[in-house]
């Protein structure tokens, strides 16, 4: 495994939508996610302090982005923070499951937003003894899916 990687991480993530702005308040008040800007067709929201998630309505852009088939993506929380999203989503009825308990004891809990997305809400990066980065490619955390 490359242990210098030429990039530093995720930091855009688009997904498009029917209804952004539908789609944007689900992200507000069921994650929390501020509105950075609402531009046109697209709206973004801040996710974390180095990336953003931007919910766009279909068709061509500016550089020849368009849509395609979505399988997953996954927001890193706080261990603690994971169980108040888990309580948050059971008071607004957005929990379809319980949290999964990964090997080595991080967890995740997986959700669908309006659209039909999964979305993972994953504590690995944020526990203090972590799995090398490179056992994630090993990992089948879809089963839970």
């Amino acid at each position: 495994m490359n242990r210098n990687p030429r990039t530093q991480g995720i930091c855009e993530l688009t997904l498009e939508s029917r209804d952004p702005e539908r789609l944007a308040r689900f992200y507000e008040s069921a994650l929390g996610l501020p509105r950075i800007s609402h531009e046109g067709d697209r709206i973004w929201l801040a996710c974390g302090d180095r990336a953003r998630l931007g919910l766009w309505r279909d068709g061509e852009k500016e550089f020849g982005d368009r849509g395609g088939r979505h399988v997953h993506f996954a927001l890193s929380v706080a261990p603690g923070e994971l169980d108040a999203l888990v309580a948050r989503l059971d008071e607004l009825g957005h929990r379809e499951r319980d949290p999964v308990e990964h090997d080595g004891g991080d967890r995740s809990l997986y959700l669908r937003d309006p659209e039909g997305n999964v979305v993972e809400l994953w504590d690995f990066f944020e526990r203090d003894q972590r799995a090398d980065v490179g056992d994630l490619a090993s990992d089948d955390r879809t089963a839970a899916l």
